[in-house]
């Protein structure tokens, strides 16, 4: 690693709107103004233990383009700011990259609260953000690209798995979110999923929290009381952020195993268990659209290239780091399609863009912003992994409008 990639990331690490620089050692640039690529992402407060990562994926790709030339005969230069987890600070300073920085693409957000906030500073300044984690549907915007899962590509897939004989036959369910937008509204449709496959409300039970809660004893002992009431039992987890580490090691003090109370996470991944004993959660699941344990030349690839760059063993990769991955190969495609970085025609080049993911398929981007992605169910193992036991046989086109949501009734989707 040079020094001067080094200096770069201390530079993203103070949260500064400082310009990093390309590695000391680089293809000769064309003349060109540099292409300037914004990095939105928490870097501190309750989100950090999930941003963080995705601030280092961007950070690795634009090594990556840089090494093989930059863009249109450009490098490419990363402008990282630190929205620190405070949700209307992200507009202000999503506009500063727009407006302050010029840049020409931004990565960034992780909760939807976050994504709602930057939303309309894009669609006022036209500019273009890749948005990299599943969330709960129920948008469409020309400005933004959703890169992670709309709910049919993760949410009513794994609930249909633990109503299955392979995933236990859970005839309960506990859906414990933390308190926005998305487990909200993602609860809302799994609560009508859940009614048309014949689970009463009387069978589910919803609890809210606030961001960073850490107090998990009386939620988990009254999911306890509610799956002691005559049928098998399983939790829906939509809690985000560094609130997952208290509330798993309460699963653990209170003895829940995955035989007992199988848990589904929505937003715990590898990054967020490397902070946790996992011993006492061994079995439990999540679902995502990639996993690290997934053996596909395009994952050698993604986590060669990611060792290289952090120079950290013990850092690992997850799916919205694969979603941040292919959405900065699909927009680099773009550019290079579309021979500008202009926000318009780059849009129009996204549009049947493909990338062989990490994942092991071949995600292509649609005409509604969704990417088409296969669907993955892993157990939890003693070492922070997850052992895929289940997949879709292939990717699936996003549904943003959910059919579970009445007023969607006429609405486009896929």
């Amino acid at each position: 690693m040079t020094d001067v990639t080094r200096i770069s990331r201390r530079a993203a690490l103070m949260g500064f709107g400082a310009t990093l620089a390309a590695p000391a050692i680089s293809p000769a640039f064309g003349q060109g103004a540099p292409i300037k690529v914004g990095v939105l992402h928490s870097l501190s407060g309750t989100m950090a233990i999930s941003e963080t990562a995705l601030r280092d994926t961007v950070l690795m790709m634009v090594n990556w383009i840089n090494g093989r030339g930059g863009l249109l005969g450009r490098r490419v230069e990363a402008v990282v700011v630190d929205p620190a987890s405070n949700w209307p600070l992200f507009a202000e300073k999503a506009r500063e990259l727009l407006q302050v920085h010029r840049v020409d693409v931004t990565f960034g957000c992780w909760t939807s609260v976050s994504r709602k906030s930057v939303l309309p500073v894009f669609e006022e300044l036209n500019g273009m953000l890749f948005y990299p984690v599943q969330y709960e549907g129920e948008e469409e915007s020309r400005n933004i690209f959703y890169t992670g899962a709309a709910p049919n590509q993760q949410a009513i897939p794994a609930v249909e798995y633990l109503m299955s004989a392979d995933g236990g036959g859970a005839r309960r369910i506990a859906l414990l979110g933390t308190d926005y937008v998305y487990p909200r509204t993602t609860n809302r449709i799994l609560r009508a999923f859940l009614n048309s496959k014949g689970i009463p409300d009387a069978d589910i039970l919803e609890e809210y929290t606030p961001f960073g809660h850490s107090d998990w004893q009386g939620i988990v002992a009254r999911v306890k009381r509610f799956a002691g009431e005559g049928k098998k039992t399983a939790i829906v987890s939509t809690i985000n952020g560094d609130a997952n580490v208290p509330f798993y090691r309460e699963l653990g003090n209170q003895g829940i195993k995955a035989e007992d109370i199988p848990s589904v996470a929505f937003s715990v991944g590898e990054e967020e268990l490397a902070g946790i004993d996992t011993r006492p959660l061994v079995g439990h699941l999540a679902a995502w659209n990639y996993f690290m344990s997934v053996q596909s030349p395009a994952n050698t690839e993604f986590l060669n290239l990611w060792r290289a760059y952090i120079n950290n063993p013990r850092r690992v990769t997850n799916d919205p780091m694969e979603a941040t991955y292919v959405g900065f190969k699909m927009w680099a495609q773009a550019v290079a399609q579309a021979g500008t970085t202009g926000v318009d025609a780059v849009r129009t080049a996204m549009y049947g863009q493909k990338v062989d993911a990490p994942s092991g398929f071949t995600l292509e981007m649609h005409r509604n912003h969704h990417l088409s992605k296969p669907v993955m169910i892993g157990e939890v193992q003693a070492d922070g992994q997850f052992n895929t036991v289940w997949k879709t046989s292939g990717p699936i086109v996003a549904e943003n409008w959910s059919p579970f949501i009445p007023e969607n009734a006429n609405r486009r989707r896929g």
